[in-house]
C-alpha cells in the first residue's frame, strides 16, 4: 500500500526546493522537446481545431502568418485545417504559454532552469495587454510588434540575460510578494525587478543607444514583461514534484478556452478534463459577458506552484483589475489553504503575518472540501482577431478532480 502522505510531502518538498533561472534565449524549433517546423503549440489540454476556441484559432491563424506558411487569414485556416500542421499541449513539451499559449517554430523563447533539479522549461515573449496573438488578435499592427520582438527585443534581451549570468525568478517572486504582487496578474514589481535587473547589460550589449532605449522602454512599460518567465519557471517547480508513485498533489493545471484539465503526480501524463467555465470578470468598457471565451490559458501553473490566486492576501490592490473588493483577495487565499499541502518556504505574505503561500493542491482535499482552485486571469474575445475584453477570478471544474480521484483509487487499489 503506497504512503499518500509521505508521496504528497516529497513531492510538494520538491516543489519548494526548485530554484528557476532564467539562462539565455532559443529558436523554439531548436530547445523544445519534439518540437518540428509544421507544430504549434497551444496552451490548455489537447484540442482539436474543430473544437478550439476562438481566440487559439485566431493565434493560430497569426503564427501561419508570422512564420510565412500563409499570405492571408483564408490562407491560413484553410492550411489548420488540412492537418498538415500539428497542434500540441505547451505541457506536453515542457513548455508554457499565457492565454491562448500559441509558440511558432521560429519563435524566441525563454530557457528557465531549475538548477536545484536540472529541469528546463520553455516560454515566449511577452506583447503586453491587450490586442495581442496569445488573445488571438492576428492584425497588421500585431504581427509588426511580433517580428520587432523577435528581430529586436528578444535578441537584445538574450545577450543581456547571458552577461548578467542569469535572472533568478525564485528570488525577484519571493520580492514582489512582499511589494504587492500575486504573480500571476499582478506582476507590476516583479516585472520592474526583472527589467532593472537587466537594464544594465542591456546598455552594456545592445548594438546602439536607439535599441537599448527601444528595449527597456518596452520592457518598463509592460507590467507583465515577466510573465512568461514565469510560467515557464512555475513549470520548472511543479514537474519536480510530477510523477511521484502514490501522490495525490496537482502538477498541471491549463486551459484552451474549450476545456479545462489538470495532470495528478502519481498518474503520470494523464490529462482530466472538464468543459472550461466562465470567468467572474470585470470587462472593458464595451465588453460583456456575452462577447467571452470560457477561460483559457497556461498561466494556472503559477496557482499550480503557490502563487497567483493562491497569493490573493498580498495583492490587495489586484481587485481593481479583476473586480471585488479588497477583503475578497484575502478570503481566496485562506480558502485554498483548505485544499492544499503545505506552506511554502520561498513565498511568504506579510498581511498573514508572513504565512507561506498555499501550495500543492490535493485532489482528496479538494473532493472532501468540495473547494476548487481559484485563479485570477485574463478573458479574451470568443471570437478570433479580437483580443482581450476583460480579467477576474474563476473557479475550476470540480469533474477534473472527482476523475483524478477515480483514477488514483484504480490504479493504487483503493476501491
Amino acid at each position: 500500500m503506497v504512503d499518500i502522505e509521505k508521496a504528497n510531502a516529497y513531492a510538494v518538498e520538491r516543489f519548494m526546493e526548485a530554484r528557476p533561472v532564467v539562462t539565455t534565449m532559443a529558436k523554439a524549433l531548436d530547445v523544445i522537446p519534439g518540437m518540428h517546423e509544421n507544430m504549434f503549440l497551444h496552451a490548455g489540454p489537447p484540442v482539436t481545431w474543430e473544437r478550439m476556441s476562438g481566440p487559439i484559432k485566431g493565434a493560430m491563424i497569426g503564427a501561419c502568418l508570422f512564420e510565412g506558411k500563409a499570405k492571408t487569414a483564408e490562407e491560413a485556416e484553410k492550411l489548420l485545417k488540412s492537418g498538415k500542421i500539428e497542434f500540441s499541449p505547451c505541457h506536453d513539451h515542457m513548455a508554457t504559454g499565457p492565454m491562448a499559449g500559441v509558440i511558432a517554430p521560429s519563435q524566441l523563447v525563454y530557457v528557465v532552469e531549475n538548477q536545484t533539479h536540472n529541469i528546463k522549461c520553455f516560454g515566449n515573449l511577452n506583447e503586453g495587454r491587450g490586442k495581442v496573438l496569445r488573445m488571438g488578435a492576428y492584425s497588421d499592427d500585431v504581427l509588426a510588434k511580433l517580428r520587432w520582438m523577435e528581430s529586436v527585443l528578444g535578441p537584445t534581451v538574450k545577450a543581456a540575460i547571458e552577461a548578467a549570468g542569469g535572472i533568478d525568478l525564485r528570488a525577484i517572486l519571493s520580492k514582489a510578494l512582499h511589494m504587492g504582487d500575486d504573480g500571476h496578474n499582478r506582476l507590476d514589481a516583479a516585472s520592474i525587478l526583472w527589467t532593472t535587473q537587466l537594464a544594465p547589460f542591456i546598455a552594456k550589449t545592445a548594438k546602439d543607444t536607439a535599441t537599448a532605449f527601444d528595449v527597456i522602454k518596452f520592457l518598463g512599460d509592460n507590467a507583465l514583461s515577466i510573465l512568461n518567465p514565469v510560467m515557464a519557471g512555475c513549470k520548472t517547480m511543479t514537474y519536480a514534484g510530477h510523477n511521484v508513485e502514490g501522490s495525490t498533489i496537482v502538477t498541471t493545471m491549463a486551459r484552451n478556452g474549450t476545456d479545462w484539465g489538470i495532470r495528478v503526480s502519481g498518474l503520470g501524463d494523464q490529462w482530466f478534463t472538464a468543459p472550461s467555465p466562465m470567468v467572474k470578470s470585470l470587462y472593458f468598457p464595451g465588453f460583456t459577458e456575452k462577447d467571452a471565451c470560457p477561460d483559457i490559458g497556461d498561466s494556472v501553473i503559477t496557482e499550480t506552484a503557490g502563487i497567483g490566486g493562491f497569493a490573493m492576501a498580498t495583492a490587495p490592490a489586484l481587485v481593481t483589475f479583476i473586480g471585488g473588493a479588497p477583503k475578497d483577495a484575502i478570503e481566496t487565499t485562506l480558502d485554498m489553504y483548505e485544499i492544499t499541502e503545505a506552506e511554502h518556504k520561498q513565498f511568504t505574505i506579510p498581511f498573514l503575518d508572513f504565512r507561506g503561500t498555499p501550495t500543492g493542491v490535493d485532489i482528496r482535499k479538494v473532493v472532501e472540501k468540495q473547494i476548487t482552485p481559484r485563479v485570477n486571469t485574463g478573458v479574451a474575445h470568443k471570437d478570433p482577431g479580437v483580443g482581450q475584453v476583460g480579467a477576474g477570478v474563476v473557479s475550476a471544474p470540480m469533474k477534473c478532480f472527482e476523475d483524478a480521484l477515480i483514477a488514483f483509487a484504480d490504479k493504487y487499489g483503493f476501491n
